[in-house]
């Protein structure tokens, strides 16, 4: 072999040397790059959403935009509608009625447990809502804001209130015949539209204070002008069981199976969805922490 031939082997050697290093780096470079990509989780609902509260981009969507029936997540629309009347006094007093906890009973709905002659403020009525999922909070407070001279005629408008504040914040997936989202045949929304709905509910103070509360113990006046206390818990369980959870609420039903809107703030960034229709209790919260942990990491 002459010394032409010897130089052009090694110069073969060199290149081969020389291209394999650079395809080794940029797999080395490549492989972090790609394993920062968090892998989107699988979940037992068959809807979810999230997107990051604060640019409102989507992080995850699973059948985000099918109707579903939506158990009394509807309750977050009532307290929506309650908190945007004009100059509302939150402190004025509601009287239960009977037909308030006839309602109860004839539902078998989720109960606050309002004792018929006691006078709770609308503030109260909110944490009697938004915690135990009161259905007897909801009818109180869509007749105390709704107009007519008839309860029925004042339910009705309050439902109507829903629906067009629905429209106003563009829920085109969205639409209410009922106050809690109990026994509705055409209640329905979507994971994306019950989130931009929880989104906006969060902005205002008294809402955030409401739902973030996991209990409360709250003074009401009886019918005699004495007075009882009234313990309620709060049915979302993220609240103490999935650092920086913020809110907001659970629903179930026949139709909704398991449903839950959920919220977390972490280090400033706040994420913010839905999943609707989980087969279980335990997998609804199961599907909204896996969902959230993703969402911290996108």
């Amino acid at each position: 072999m002459t010394g032409f031939t010897k130089i052009k082997g090694i110069h073969r050697v060199l290149a081969v040397v020389v291209t394999t290093g650079t395809v080794l780096g940029a797999g080395a470079l490549a492989s972090p790059a790609q394993a920062a990509v968090p892998k989107a989780p699988a979940i037992a609902a068959k809807g979810g959403f999230v997107m990051n509260n604060g640019t409102a981009r989507a992080l995850f969507a699973k059948a985000a935009d099918t109707r579903r029936s939506t158990g009394s997540t509807t309750k977050i629309m009532t307290a929506q509608v309650v908190l945007g009347q004009k100059n509302l006094n939150l402190n004025s007093k509601v009287t239960i009625q009977k037909a308030y906890s006839d309602y109860i009973v004839a539902k078998t709905a989720s109960s606050a447990r309002l004792i018929v002659g006691d006078k709770v403020t609308v503030r109260q009525l909110l944490y009697g809502l938004m915690l135990p999922s009161g259905c007897d909070a909801a009818y109180a407070l869509a007749d105390k804001f709704g107009t007519g001279s008839t309860r029925a005629a004042r339910v009705k408008s309050f439902i109507g209130k829903m629906n067009s504040t629905a429209k106003s914040l563009g829920l085109k997936n969205t639409r209410f015949d009922s106050f809690d989202g109990i026994g509705a045949k055409s209640n329905y929304s979507t994971p994306r539209d019950l989130t931009k709905l929880a989104s906006n509910a969060m902005k205002n103070a008294t809402f955030r204070t409401v739902v973030k509360t996991r209990s409360t113990k709250q003074k009401v006046t009886t019918r005699n002008g004495g007075y009882r206390y009234m313990s309620w818990t709060n049915t979302n369980t993220l609240l103490g069981g999935y650092s920086g959870t913020i809110g907001v609420k659970t629903g179930s039903g026949p139709q909704a199976k398991y449903c839950l809107v959920f919220a977390a703030t972490r280090k400033g960034k706040t994420v913010i969805g839905t999943v609707l229709a989980a087969p279980s209790e335990v997998k609804r919260t199961a599907d909204a922490k896996k969902l959230m942990d993703y969402g911290f990491k996108k």
